[in-house]
């Protein structure tokens, strides 16, 4: 929508609406292009897969519970409202009912943005989206003039925020970590001024942005977690790719830092990194220079775009985000 394409942000938004109708504890963090939410896993074993990897087909994480979901959700149809789509009671009563979920379950463990296969944690990065889903529920009632708890979701807002820093921000390596309790970094918590949870140069994220490049970059690059030895996270064998989607994100952390020379050089060396028709992979082996990972990968192209306007207009989601949660 912030980029013209109208009709397209209105479709989606109808796909959307269609496939996460019915109870919200069945709310599911992917689906089929049809809608499908039977996407069971399983490995084609018949098949060689590129460079000797399993060929899977499904997605066991479309059964996993992940929290964070529910800010997506409630964040994408909040900027699509701040665009101007307008969206009617049967949108709004669905959202009542997601926050009505959120409420009971934000204390739950959940598996995470990185759909771990270690077992269910306090991640902090999913905390932060329980918040946004009460910030952008808050701000529908107030901006958009909806029927709801506002004082209730604003209260419940601000106990999120409460228990994230104080649980979830380690004071003495001044970083936000992993999970409650935990020394790991985990670098979806660049998300923090993204989502407006802080501003750009609050003392939390310049420690959180330093703790990640002094332990999660490689040769410009940022990996998704630490992964010490003993640890047991995400359930798989250590060792992965830098994930680019990481490193858009620490781009426009820069921007909003008024690290800007750095911004444009982080953003410059990931697009050096398209293939001939201008497509990201999910990785990058950053000892042998190339892509890898899932191909194309669309969460390496959103927030590609996402950062580019961040750096280029004062109107991009990143700055309006920041703005409002701020305010």
């Amino acid at each position: 929508m912030y980029s013209g394409f109208q009709s397209e942000a209105i479709a989606w938004r109808k796909w959307l609406l269609r496939a996460i109708a019915g109870n919200p504890a069945e709310l599911q963090i992917m689906y089929g292009v049809a809608g499908e939410r039977r996407l069971g896993e399983y490995v084609a074993d018949w098949l060689t897969g590129y460079d000797g990897n399993p060929v899977r087909i499904g997605n066991a994480a479309a059964e996993q519970f992940q929290l964070d979901v529910y800010g997506e959700v409630m964040d994408a149809l909040h900027q699509g409202r701040r665009a101007g789509l307008k969206a009617g009671a049967p949108a709004w009563g669905l959202q009542v009912k997601l926050m009505e979920f959120v409420e009971r379950h934000w204390r739950d463990p959940d598996e995470g943005i990185w759909e771990v296969r270690g077992g269910p944690k306090q991640f902090v990065h999913s905390k932060l989206m329980a918040w946004v889903a009460a910030d952008r529920a808050v701000k529908a009632v107030d901006e958009f003039g909806f029927d709801g708890p506002a004082g209730r979701w604003t209260r419940l807002r601000d106990e999120i925020r409460a228990e994230i820093l104080e649980k979830g921000h380690d004071r003495d390596r001044r970083t936000f970590t992993q999970f409650y309790g935990s020394t790991e970094l985990d670098a979806a918590m660049l998300m923090a001024p993204l989502v407006g949870f802080l501003p750009g140069d609050d003392e939390r994220v310049v420690g959180t942005v330093a703790a990640i490049e002094k332990h999660l970059m490689a040769d410009g690059f940022v990996r998704r977690y630490t992964q010490h030895p003993g640890t047991d996270v995400d359930g798989l064998p250590p060792g992965e790719g830098a994930f680019l989607a990481c490193t858009f994100w620490l781009a426009a952390n820069y921007a909003l830092m008024g690290r800007h020379e750095d911004a444009r050089e982080t953003f410059a060396r990931l697009l050096a990194l398209r293939n001939d028709v201008g497509l990201l992979s999910e990785e990058y082996d950053t000892a042998e220079c190339r892509l890898v990972g899932n191909f194309p990968q669309a969460f390496s192209h959103v927030p590609l775009i996402d950062t580019a306007r961040t750096l280029g207009a004062a109107l991009a989601p990143t700055e309006a985000r920041a703005r409002e949660g701020l305010r």
